[in-house]
């Protein structure tokens, strides 16, 4: 009889909000109910992981893979070189997700990485941001309309072409294109020296990373945890992501 491994752990990443006078760190339910329907347990992890050596080592060492999600904070510029300062940030965030990234990579755990988690993934690899799309001449407007209801603010707003040989390739098999929705006022500038271009929007924005020379380590800069149109191919991406961290675990226990 074979070994039985449980389900593998997905550390999630939270965000810092004020609720009525209380700091508070919190995940959206909708990164967690797809990692539990995908076959895994996710796990939130607070920033003071990161408030006594030896912390996060230790919850590293129980997890199997890593969700970074999107926020409503954006990453402080002086991360990638910019001057100023963000209205909606999260420092604590952006210190956590860096550290976890870095031992990403050190440990060759997996790693799906949305929105804001796609942005820190490039920043944390040497790369660098546009500050507002919008304010780019070749790039069109990818924020939604936040006057609208959820299910509006999340429908499929613009086409990504897919390309070749990669690991979105590999998922999305024989789809070359396909609609995505669009929620973001930052995006990449330079994906810098370590990540590949996994797909790109009609105005040539990088919308999908990856991770060179990693097992599995995929960047999306839409929302594939809101199923609409796309939901099969949202779901393959989880169902990837829990796979290869289904692979890690029996790799690091074995």
């Amino acid at each position: 009889m074979g070994i039985i491994f449980d389900k593998p752990l997905i550390g999630v990443v939270m965000c810092q909000i004020n609720r009525d006078g209380h700091p508070t760190q919190m995940v959206h339910n909708k990164y967690l109910t797809p990692v539990i329907t995908a076959g895994g347990v996710p796990l939130a992890l607070p920033h003071d992981l990161l408030a006594q050596p030896g912390v996060l080592d230790s919850a590293l060492n129980a997890l199997q893979g890593i969700l970074l999600t999107g926020s409503p904070s954006n990453i402080e510029p002086h991360h990638y070189g910019e001057s100023g300062t963000e209205a909606d940030a999260d420092p604590g965030r952006d210190r956590l997700a860096f550290t976890l990234i870095r031992q990403i990579i050190a440990r060759n755990m997996p790693l799906l990485a949305i929105c804001r988690g796609l942005q820190e993934l490039v920043v944390a690899t040497g790369g660098s941001l546009h500050r507002q799309l919008h304010l780019q001449p070749d790039l069109q407007d990818h924020r939604e309309d936040s006057s609208l209801p959820l299910a509006q603010q999340y429908a499929s707003a613009h086409a990504v072409w897919v390309e070749p040989g990669g690991l979105l390739a590999s998922i999305t098999r024989d789809r070359t294109t396909f609609q995505v929705n669009s929620l973001h006022q930052q995006g990449i500038r330079d994906p810098g020296p370590l990540l590949r271009v996994e797909a790109r929007a009609a105005d040539g924005l990088a919308e999908a990373v990856s991770l060179t020379e990693h097992p599995f380590a995929l960047a999306v800069q839409w929302h594939p945890e809101w199923h609409d149109e796309e939901a099969g191919l949202s779901q393959r991406i989880f169902s990837r992501f829990i796979h290869a961290c289904q692979h890690y675990q029996q790799e690091t226990r074995l």
